[in-house]
């Protein structure tokens, strides 16, 4: 399988950012058999929880860039995150 180049990587980018998180992470998945999960909501910044995804048959990086906000239900206090931004950029190997 060829490595996604400058342009496929856009359109990839653009197609997950109208998802929502599951069907983006469900879609990477069965994009890419070589492909895994690096880490799942990773809390780095402030308000941002981030899901990389490293497929490597498609020399790509892709990472979900999430929102927590929690929400009170029934006097339970609820998770609820909203997707932002979606990166995707070449792993060192992809040179196109």
């Amino acid at each position: 399988m060829a490595f996604l180049n400058a342009q496929e990587r856009e359109n990839l980018r653009n197609e997950l950012k109208n998802l929502s998180f599951g069907a983006a992470k469900f879609k990477l998945h069965r994009l890419d058999k070589k492909g895994r999960l690096a880490y799942l909501r990773n809390n780095q910044r402030t308000g941002q929880w981030m899901t990389r995804f490293e497929l490597d048959g498609l020399g790509t990086r892709v990472t979900l860039i999430e929102r927590y906000e929690p929400t009170e239900r029934g006097g339970k206090v609820r998770a609820q995150f909203e997707l932002l931004d979606v990166v995707v950029e070449p792993t060192p190997d992809n040179r196109t």
